[in-house]
């Protein structure tokens, strides 16, 4: 990305990039069906999906420095950017086939004992059920994966949307510098770590997906939409970080909810269907935002429309019967 020097070989790049990005996130989580039973999935999903929140904790304040770094060696600050956030990317794809055991049989960190009981807990969930996709065409064709592949649509369209403009609205209520504007845009982030956390926890521990997911979208949506009718960085602040604190919180019960209607080959297919989908919305969101900005001359409607968005996936999936419960 950072050879890009017009418009087109910046589309062409991030194309590249996002094609070559595809398969990571629905591959980790078929990889964790692989590893982890049903009643611990959900604080486990959140565990690795900590690392998006703690993205935005370390990204916001490192991108603000990384872009002050203009001129340096003859590089623009964007280009010193995406030169040094992606070589950690390129280093740890070969660590990952070092270090990653494939499944818990060629585990040599397990003793043979733990290695027995973790396979069968995890044979014993895996054994046909009515209403479990097994093939990938099975999974293509179930229903209740297209309805949640739509859940999952409005959480990409929230959080592309909230990162793509978030310094930008910061910016409009705080003349700070782009390192100041970096520091507090993590501020939401960290309320987003915590909720993912304590609420994913809350879930493993009842065993209850559905309503941990819609409670959180509820949240999420109401502070969206409240931020639109406050003035002042602290307000909005405190409203956005409720909003990231709400839609962080969905991760972990969403996937576990949505990985009890697969599995074998379905698993992999029916991941790959529900992300797919919520790549959608991963356009929708800032584009959404962005035009609406343009069009109203403020963020106001962009704010409102996600609000409205998270609040109808949340009562969508309601709809969908909670198999976890049982697989759990």
């Amino acid at each position: 990305m950072m050879f890009a020097h017009d418009a087109t070989s910046f589309y062409i790049l991030r194309f590249v990039l996002g094609a070559a990005e595809a398969g990571f996130f629905p591959g980790i989580i078929y990889y964790l069906t692989r590893w982890v039973p049903a009643r611990e999935r959900a604080r486990t999903v959140a565990s690795f999906m900590t690392a998006v929140v703690t993205a935005g904790i370390v990204g916001g304040p490192l991108s603000g420095a990384l872009l002050s770094m203009d001129g340096l060696g003859g590089l623009a600050g964007w280009q010193w950017m995406f030169l040094l956030e992606g070589i950690p990317a390129t280093v740890l794809g070969f660590v990952v086939l070092r270090v990653l055991d494939e499944t818990p049989a060629d585990a040599r960190w397990l003793t043979d004992p733990e290695k027995s009981a973790l396979i069968s807990r995890l044979q014993q969930e895996s054994a046909p059920a009515a209403g479990r996709a097994d093939g990938v065409s099975d999974a293509l064709r179930h229903p209740w994966i297209w309805v949640l592949a739509l859940v999952y649509f409005v959480v990409p369209v929230a959080l592309y949307g909230f990162g793509f403009f978030l310094p930008q609205i910061l910016r409009s209520t705080f003349a700070g510098t782009p390192f100041q504007i970096g520091a507090l845009s993590a501020i939401p982030y960290l309320a987003g770590a915590a909720g993912m956390i304590v609420t994913s926890r809350h879930s493993d521990r009842t065993g209850e997906r559905r309503w941990h997911v819609a409670v959180a979208a509820a949240l999420a949506g109401v502070a969206f939409m409240a931020t639109a009718f406050v003035e002042g960085l602290a307000p909005s602040l405190v409203l956005l970080s409720i909003a990231m604190l709400g839609l962080a919180s969905m991760f972990g019960p969403f996937w576990t909810l949505a990985t009890s209607f697969v599995q074998g080959p379905g698993a992999a297919a029916g991941i790959a269907l529900i992300n797919s989908v919520g790549n959608v919305g991963g356009f929708v969101g800032p584009y959404g935002i962005g035009y609406l900005r343009d069009t109203t001359s403020g963020y106001s409607a962009g704010l409102m429309g996600i609000g409205a968005v998270v609040l109808a996936g949340g009562a969508l999936v309601l709809l969908v019967p909670d198999r976890s419960r049982r697989s759990g």
